[in-house]
């Protein structure tokens, strides 16, 4: 299991580590005990928390309203939660 994922029956908490103002939005893999996620917006007035939870969203298969920052809103450590995920790529970033 991963030190940046925990399961729990109806949804995920990722601990993510992003970087704001890069090329283009990824999983780059990890930073500490962090799933490292790479944003293609700024990090000025919530851009980049708004390219976290669009890329999430996607990746997971659920509604932008299924997404939520619970810590680190201004921070680029943050805590997510996943509402019931419809797909599961943390299994794939897992073994990357």
């Amino acid at each position: 299991m991963s030190t940046w994922l925990r399961e729990l029956p109806d949804h995920l908490i990722l601990t993510v580590h992003v970087q704001p103002g890069a090329r283009r939005t990824e999983v780059v893999g990890t930073h500490g005990d962090a799933l490292k996620i790479r944003l293609a917006a700024p990090a000025v007035e919530g851009k980049a928390n708004a390219a976290l939870i669009a890329f999430l969203a996607a990746a997971f298969g659920v509604p932008k309203r299924g997404i939520e920052i619970l810590a680190g809103d201004s921070s680029r450590s943050k805590r997510v939660r996943v509402q019931s995920p419809r797909r599961r790529p943390d299994r794939e970033w897992a073994q990357g």
